[in-house]
Parts: structure tokens; C-alpha cells; sequence
């Protein structure tokens, strides 16, 4: 399994996101049914079948890696121009992950299991303290 990582380009928070998402299939007419959500991007991962129904998509907002949402699958698409895409189709539900600095980066990238930052309890908590301190911290290197 591999999971995906992405840059939520015009969003500031995590917040804005979960108001935002709830319209961005009707922009394009894209219809997977209820309770889903859909971000298109233009390339199909090659490694499509290590993803779909296991793995997850990353969002960073505002150069933190803030939540992740569930890959249901992954659909060709074709743009307004009539160029193939990538019709991401994902859970509904933003899990907040422990926020982890990410630089900036164009697209989608891999993101390796081994990578990526532990969900947060419902109360804000993770295993290894206060995410904010721990956001911190790496972001001086410290940890």
C-alpha cells in the first residue's frame, strides 16, 4: 500500500476545507453518488491498485500536513478540454492527523506508510503528546 499527498492550494484551514469540499464534484459535473467527495487532479497513479479502498490522500494546508481522507477509488476522467484526468474519489470524513511541517511541492506525490503522521484522537490527543508542541518542535528541527 502506498498513500498520496496534496497540497490543498487556496485553502488556509483545516476548517475552510470541510466547508469547501462539500461543492467540488458539481463543478464539474462528476456524479459517484452520495456521501463521497471527489478532487480531480490531472494523472492517474500508476500504482492505482496499491491504493484504491486502502490507502489514504494527505492534505497540506498552509505548509502543515493537517488530515486525510479514506481513497474509495480512483476514476479517467476528461476535463472541459477533453483531456484525461484523474477523478480522485474519497470517504467523506477528514481524519486530523498530527500536523507535520511539509514543504512545498507541485501535484500529487507518493507518501510512504513508514511517512506518515499518526491520526489524533477525537479530543485533539495523539499517542506522542500535544500536536501543536510536536509541530513545533520539528519545525526547529528539534524533533
Amino acid at each position: 500500500m502506498i498513500h498520496m499527498i496534496k497540497l490543498c492550494v487556496g485553502v488556509a484551514t483545516l476548517e475552510e476545507l470541510e466547508s469547501y469540499r462539500e461543492e467540488r464534484a458539481h463543478w464539474w459535473g462528476a456524479d459517484y453518488g452520495e456521501n463521497v467527495h471527489v478532487h480531480r487532479t490531472r494523472t492517474m497513479p500508476r500504482r492505482r491498485a496499491e491504493m484504491e479502498g486502502q490507502a489514504s490522500i494527505y492534505w497540506v494546508i498552509s505548509g502543515v500536513i493537517r488530515c486525510r481522507q479514506l481513497i474509495l477509488r480512483l476514476a479517467e476522467a476528461v476535463d472541459s478540454e477533453g483531456l484525461a484526468c484523474c477523478d480522485i474519489i474519497m470517504a467523506p470524513d477528514l481524519v486530523r492527523v498530527s500536523p507535520r511541517p511539509k514543504s512545498p511541492f507541485q501535484g500529487w506525490r507518493y507518501f510512504d506508510p513508514k511517512d506518515v503522521p499518526p491520526d489524533l484522537g477525537k479530543d485533539g490527543s495523539a499517542e506522542e503528546g500535544d500536536p501543536e508542541l510536536a509541530l513545533e518542535l520539528s519545525k526547529l528541527g528539534l524533533i
